[in-house]
């Protein structure tokens, strides 16, 4: 409990936290958000990491200037860092295969997400690649389903790009520019807070459907 307490402190004052680390670790937190977006975005076992609002307080942050950050190096920093996490869980989904539709839920793997992630690549293909980005859980299992269903290799790098560049752009830009309004700065917390209600919903929408069916 104290771990989930913690955890959820961190997510919920995250631009408190990540202002600490840029303070503490200076040009070094390009290599921890690369770190971050990586894991978040190539293992099944880590959507929990923050994404959306990493993305956005990284944005605000470095309008502000803090620790010497430049928007155009995060950018490229964490565009790499969403590209090759996606092409890493790719290659994961290729080598384990359709097996894992096995695997029973556990602390470190939620199949009804990996369920609805296929049903949803099922239906849309390679723009599940690209809406994904936007919607945590489905996030991280889109190129691992990708991989099961052996989409192509060329095929999945262009709406893997495509979906990194939409997302990391957007969102980084969002905290960029919104960063500097004094409104922005005193209530970033709830801005924070609002991020992960709004990235929830579909997947709430999505799940009462699936009750009422």
């Amino acid at each position: 409990m104290e771990l989930l307490s913690q955890f959820i402190d961190i997510v919920l004052h995250l631009d408190t936290h990540l202002a600490l680390l840029v303070q503490q670790y200076g040009l070094w937190i390009y290599a921890i958000l690369f770190v971050i977006i990586f894991a978040e975005t190539g293992f099944v076992v880590t959507p929990f990491l923050p994404g959306d609002s990493l993305l956005f307080v990284a944005g605000a942050l470095a309008a502000l200037g803090e620790g010497g950050m430049d928007i155009t190096t995060l950018i490229v920093v964490l565009l790499v860092a969403a590209a090759l996490g996606n092409t890493l869980n790719y290659h994961i989904g290729r080598y384990l295969g359709p097996k894992v539709f096995h695997w029973e839920n556990s602390r470190f793997f939620n199949k009804e997400a990996l369920v609805k992630t296929h049903a949803f690549y099922e239906k849309h293909g390679g723009k599940t690649l690209v809406i994904s980005r936007f919607l945590p859980l489905f996030r991280t299992f889109a190129p691992f389903v990708a991989g099961i269903g052996a989409m192509s290799y060329g095929k999945f790098q262009f709406f893997n790009l495509a979906g990194a560049v939409g997302w990391i752009v957007s969102l980084c830009l969002a905290g960029y520019w919104l960063g500097n309004l004094p409104w922005v700065k005193a209530n970033l917390s709830l801005i924070i807070v609002g991020i992960i209600i709004v990235s929830l919903i579909p997947a709430g929408i999505g799940y009462l459907k699936s009750r009422g069916t």
